[in-house]
């Protein structure tokens, strides 16, 4: 792809990704969802602080990864089962756009509203440095993990979307999805399991690589991870839209 076309492509993207960020704080679900993310983590987090006297913020990324798996399914919920729910897919799917330009417009909106979300939070570690020594470095690597587990819980939520009409439904799938995706790697669940599967489910589990990245290792193998999933839902929430033109 040269620059011109990819200058073009941008410019289709951008209507869309306009309209769809724009959307979220024409409702209260923009404002609910920093709302309960900021209290729920900040109240989970300096309850044990708290008690620790620790000035680590590992506690608060722990919390994350159960925080976006109730708020990613209810971020993304209504981008696809809405619009197949008023009709206005059918008008959307008729614009001189291509599937994958609209497919990352919906993307790139619930990442900006994240990470736009991820930057509220950064009063955290703002209080934590007057209290005491923080390591950068460990921040900075929790943060990228979070996007990257965000990301990838985004395009799974996106995907389970395009499949339904019914938002309660695609909600409670994605929830489904998630918790599976990221309990399968828990000890809870490999201490009943040994040998080559137990390897296979800590691979496959968006927990494990999380907690591996908020350690402050910057590991290939989990990078690879999260960015092949987003890829790989992304595509197949590409193949399901194209897929509704030739019904």
């Amino acid at each position: 792809m040269n620059l011109s076309s990819l200058k073009i492509s941008l410019s289709r993207i951008r209507p869309i990704f306009k309209r769809e960020f724009v959307s979220y704080f024409n409702s209260p679900i923009a404002y609910i969802f920093v709302a309960i993310f900021l209290v729920v983590t900040n109240w989970l987090f300096f309850q044990k602080f708290f008690l620790t006297q620790e000035v680590s913020m590992r506690n608060w990324f722990s919390v994350l990864p159960w925080v976006f798996l109730l708020l990613a399914p209810a971020l993304t919920m209504r981008s696809w089962a809405e619009e197949k729910k008023s009709g206005t897919i059918e008008f959307l799917l008729t614009l001189p756009i291509r599937d994958v330009e609209v497919v990352l417009a919906k993307f790139f909106s619930s990442l900006g509203f994240l990470a736009l979300t991820l930057f509220l939070s950064l009063s955290v570690p703002i209080t934590l440095a007057f209290l005491g020594d923080l390591d950068g470095g460990v921040i900075l690597a929790g943060y990228v993990g979070a996007f990257l587990l965000g990301a990838m819980y985004i395009s799974i939520g996106l995907f389970i979307s395009s499949l339904t009409s019914n938002q309660i439904v695609a909600f409670l799938l994605s929830l489904a999805a998630l918790f599976a995706l990221f309990i399968i790697g828990s000890s809870s669940v490999l201490n009943f399991i040994s040998g080559p599967l137990a390897s296979v489910f800590r691979f496959f589990s968006s927990g494990s690589h999380f907690e591996s990245i908020t350690k402050g290792i910057f590991d290939t193998r989990d990078i690879i991870y999260y960015l092949s999933s987003i890829v790989l839902f992304l595509y197949l929430n590409v193949q399901v839209i194209g897929s509704r033109k030739w019904r």
